[in-house]
């Protein structure tokens, strides 16, 4: 039971005086914590509603609280009792909706004012009216010309509205306000899965990105701004969307984050002494600096809560998340920022480049966001709230941070601007072969390149070193299948693999952007138990981390079973129905033996020289169980030998919609043209030829007939296949000959 405050005080009672017990309501805060929150209780309360019920209702306890979480919008009214005529006859019994906030909100604990006396109901999904002692109601969606669509398909978590900005900060903070958030959640619909079963890793160029107003103006924002101070740093203001924007103090709101912070540090020690070191390593690198007493009041400026974050794969490094979509008064810091275009590299492109060559290097930028400053002025935007020293007895000092840091939306298009622009300022000094590794070969800040000779890789070592440096950025962790460019970098560059005893050919297996490898790739599969729900199949499905395709084949499969559930709309957690369980059981058995895979790295072997030509040959297919593609790069030397290796593959399962066979192989055209398109733009292969296969004779009589009017579906995507084809070659198979995915 909930009161509105400001009625007691229309009613001519002070609202001090009439209550006399102060109580406390338990909720679930923002940290996940039991909290309380301060309330008062009535001595005694009733309620009546003398125009359209006689009836008097002594009422349970009655907490009062600033405000009532109820949408007036959601009350019936005349107007919805008329639009539906089952219903039409009552418009006269329902109470007129008054100008005034929601007054008193009654719950299930008094069943004596909500049990129904009467009921009046429609058709199936219709509204029904229900008379209790308190008169009569209506229940379910209102008028049936609105369109309710998109607040059914939101699923939100309301825990509680954020307390008055007006309450100013105080020694008894942590017992007078509490703060909590909310949180919405979109609702993930089975055809959302399917959408997500019919796509991967994306085949499109990275030209094909479009390019927004909003993109542009973030690009050049950051050229006409960024500048190298003295210090080496590169320093890049702050993109916002508007000229720096005048937000609400939201120290209170931090302080009680850092509240809830402080509960955890005191709990986990261990938690506790990596946070206090990550912090005082930011602070003594002059990445952030504690605000001077006179500036502190200074506007605008925005106070940025934090929480620490273990990496899965390194569980000994804290990492610490600034979280700027943390709102206040309906706002936050990543409100206000540009993204920008995504300057990314993208994955599949570097993985592919990192195959060419058969001498490969791994690298690593030393803390990329922090190497690049932001403007002095909008570093007040970047506050933040920590114990000098770590010291949780102290009262917490003002800190901002210098430095692009993690969490804000617009830190990763600048870390990749700064990253490119400090590329493009050594052309000239140093070689085209270092530019473009610095440009095309850095996924974040992950650097992969591949090259011919060991000589080739220690230049291109030394160059990139040397060119990062003018800029403050520190490649380290470096690693290579060669012992000669492994023993020319120094020992503490190098990663932990560098103490290994190469001499006996030893080589360590390492990660490549999550895919392990040394001479060849490989699959580690860690199959955790999940329960045999959709839930589960999904998150299994999904664990299973293959960007170029090499597994698709096998993925296939999972991904079946998890449509399946989809169509059948089993629930999150209804178990795997038992016509599905043979198929699932037999895939989780097979899925171990995926770490036996391994696939040859580089496209061809270090023996394999004097090349003279290079071809792209891809296969689609298609049948009732899904669709797809798989690419080969064929090797010709002066010798006329060839060589074949696998570049990448890709998966489709079959639309819901029931389909024919010819269609489905036209979809996979569609993909192998696409698939095509993506890597003659990332291979980066001069004098590529491409040849595409297939073994159905209705695609080609779709893609060569132009004189035919076809439907929408085969119309679009012959067109597709014909636009994106341009200048290459579509060959047919015999029917006696066997398609390479299919051996």
């Amino acid at each position: 039971m909930q009161l509105y405050k400001e009625l007691w005080k229309k009613n001519g009672e002070s609202c001090e005086s009439a209550m006399n017990h102060i109580k406390a309501l338990e909720i679930l805060n923002d940290c996940n914590e039991n909290r309380k929150i301060l309330s008062k209780l009535p001595d005694w309360l009733t309620s009546k509603r003398p125009t359209y019920s006689g009836k008097k209702i002594t009422l349970p306890p009655v907490y009062t609280r600033e405000f009532i979480p109820a949408n007036r919008t959601h009350i019936p009214t005349h107007d919805i009792a008329r639009a539906w005529t089952h219903l039409e006859h009552l418009q006269e019994e329902i109470a007129p909706l008054q100008d005034c906030e929601v007054g008193l909100l009654i719950g299930y604990n008094c069943s004596q004012a909500l049990l129904p006396r009467e009921v009046v109901s429609g058709k199936e999904n219709q509204p029904y009216a229900q008379r209790t002692d308190l008169g009569w109601s209506i229940v379910g969606c209102g008028n049936p010309c609105v369109d309710y669509g998109d607040a059914i398909r939101n699923s939100h978590r309301i825990v509680v509205r954020q307390v008055t900005p007006d309450v100013e900060p105080s020694i008894n903070l942590r017992t007078e306000v509490h703060y909590v958030s909310r949180i919405k959640v979109k609702e993930v619909t089975p055809s959302d899965i399917i959408k997500v079963l019919e796509s991967d890793f994306s085949e499109r160029a990275r030209e094909d990105n479009p390019i927004s107003q909003e993109d542009l103006k973030f690009l050049s924002n950051l050229s006409e701004n960024i500048k190298q101070k003295d210090n080496g740093h590169y320093e890049m203001p702050l993109p916002f969307r508007e000229e720096r924007p005048k937000l609400p103090n939201k120290k209170t709101s931090a302080t009680h984050r850092l509240n809830c912070l402080e509960r955890r540090l005191r709990k986990d020690q261990r938690y506790y002494r990596d946070y206090v070191t990550f912090m005082d390593n930011i602070i003594s690198r002059g990445d952030a600096e504690r605000v001077p007493e006179e500036e502190i009041n200074s506007s605008p400026a925005w106070y940025i809560p934090h929480h620490g974050v273990y990496h899965p794969q390194k569980p000994g490094k804290i990492c610490v998340v600034f979280d700027c979509s943390a709102r206040f008064q309906e706002t936050s810091l990543n409100d206000h920022l540009l993204t920008g275009p995504d300057l990314t590299n993208t994955l599949v492109g570097v993985l592919c480049r990192f195959r060419k060559g058969s001498v490969a290097v791994m690298c690593d930028v030393e803390r990329m966001f922090y190497q690049f400053q932001v403007k002095r002025e909008d570093q007040d935007y970047l506050r933040f709230l920590w114990w000098e020293n770590g010291n949780l007895g102290t009262t917490p000092a003002v800190y901002r941070m210098k430095v692009h840091l993690f969490g804000a939306a617009s830190s990763p298009g600048c870390a990749n601007f700064g990253l490119k622009h400090l590329a493009a300022q050594g052309t000239g000094q140093f070689s085209e072969d270092t530019i473009r590794f610095i440009q095309r070969d850095f996924y974040v800040d992950d650097g992969l390149t591949s090259v011919q000779t060991e000589d080739e890789a220690i230049q291109l070592v030394k160059e990139s070193r040397e060119l990062c440096s003018t800029g403050k950025l520190r490649l380290h962790k470096f690693v290579s299948n060669s012992k000669n460019v492994m023993a020319s970098i120094p020992d503490e560059e190098c990663a932990a693999v560098k103490d290994l005893d190469m001499d006996f050919g030893v080589l360590h297996v390492e990660r490549a952007l999550g895919v392990e490898w040394c001479i060849t790739f490989q699959f580690r599969v860690q199959v955790k138990p999940h329960p045999l729900t959709r839930r589960g199949v999904l998150s299994t499905v999904a664990s299973v981390y293959d960007p170029l395709g090499f597994m698709a084949p096998f993925v296939l499969v999972g991904k079946q079973v998890l449509q399946q559930m989809c169509r059948d709309k089993v629930g999150w957690d209804v178990q795997l129905p038992e016509n599905l369980r043979p198929q699932w059981e037999s895939w989780l058995r097979d899925l171990p033996n995926l770490s036996g895979t391994q696939i040859k790295r580089c496209y061809l072997p270090s023996s394999f020289c004097d090349i003279k030509g290079y071809e792209l040959h891809h296969f689609a297919d298609a049948s009732v169980s899904g669709y797809g593609e798989c690419t080969y790069l064929r090797a010709i030397n002066t010798s006329d030998e060839v060589h074949c290796c696998l570049v990448m593959g890709k998966s489709r399962v079959t639309p819901t919609k029931v389909t024919t066979i010819p269609r489905l192989e036209l979809s996979a055209a569609v993909v192998a043209v696409r698939t095509s398109d993506m890597l003659r733009s990332e291979l980066e292969i001069q004098d590529l030829q491409e040849f595409f296969w297939t073994d159905s004779k209705v695609i080609l009589g779709y893609i060569n007939n132009d004189a035919r009017r076809f439907q929408v579906f085969v119309a679009n995507r012959s067109s597709q296949v014909q636009s994106l084809n341009s200048g290459h070659t579509l060959l047919l198979r015999t029917i006696q000959q066997t398609m390479p995915h299919e051996v």
